[in-house]
């Protein structure tokens, strides 16, 4: 990260519920914070105005994503761009084995530096694509996050294949949650969805909360059309396993 050239830009000191959140991995997130309004700015991956708020509308608004993110599950951060939510949410679930999927070169070899940095190479994987891309190689996880990558409906399409049977996908999104999630029932639907919800997590930690939508998915997630296409890679790969409930 030396090459660059720094933006000059510094990010606001912690607030003190950050100290709550990040525990005793306050140290790291501060200097994610530090990268995100340095070289983050410099590359192109935030854009300047965002550094004054990195805490409140970025890292902590992505830290508190953690209070519905089950226990020891595999988890897909689809359109990882700077590592939001994936990064803060490694350094507040130990537990979680995440992988960061991220088509731009710029961005992987951002997050390649950032996870080595941070000490996060055990628990956080890159996969550099796109989701459709990786569709028949990818390994199921339990659950896929994203947090503005594209609409509910659009997003689907992309994360939904990538779950497990009875997986989650957990999409931060805004004021317009509700109505995003109403006009996209039918694609959902589609793509295997048995149940969806509209969630609120960080209450009294960030302000406003995060909205979160969850949308669960049955046995074949993204349709008949994705699980058959994923089995049939499976065959080429001599891989005759089925994933785990």
């Amino acid at each position: 990260m030396s090459q660059d050239r720094a933006s000059g830009a510094t990010p606001p000191e912690p607030p003190e519920i950050a100290r709550k959140v990040f525990g005793d991995r306050l140290g790291d997130a501060v200097r994610y914070a530090e990268l995100l309004a340095d070289v983050g700015v410099s590359r192109g991956l935030i854009g300047p105005r965002e550094v004054p708020r990195l805490w409140e509308r970025h890292l902590l608004n992505c830290a508190v994503l953690s209070e519905v993110v089950p226990e020891e599950v595999t988890v897909c951060d689809v359109g990882s761009g700077a590592g939001l939510p994936g990064i803060p949410l490694a350094l507040v679930r130990p537990d979680l084995q995440i992988t960061l999927l991220e088509p731009l070169l710029r961005r992987i070899n951002f997050l390649s530096e950032v996870v080595e940095l941070l000490g996060l190479e055990g628990q956080v994987s890159l996969v550099r694509g796109r989701a459709e891309e990786v569709l028949p190689t990818f390994t199921p996880v339990h659950v896929v996050t994203a947090r503005a990558v594209a609409p509910l409906d659009r997003l689907a399409g992309w994360g939904v294949p990538l779950l497990r049977p009875y997986g989650e996908m957990l999409a931060i999104k805004g004021e317009t949650a509700e109505e995003e999630l109403k006009s996209a029932r039918s694609a959902l639907a589609k793509l295997g969805m048995v149940r969806s919800s509209v969630l609120h997590a960080g209450v009294g930690v960030v302000d406003p909360p995060s909205t979160v939508v969850r949308v669960e998915v049955g046995e074949s997630p993204g349709g008949v059309r994705f699980a058959a296409k994923r089995a049939k890679a499976a065959r080429r790969s001599g891989s005759s396993r089925r994933p785990r409930r």
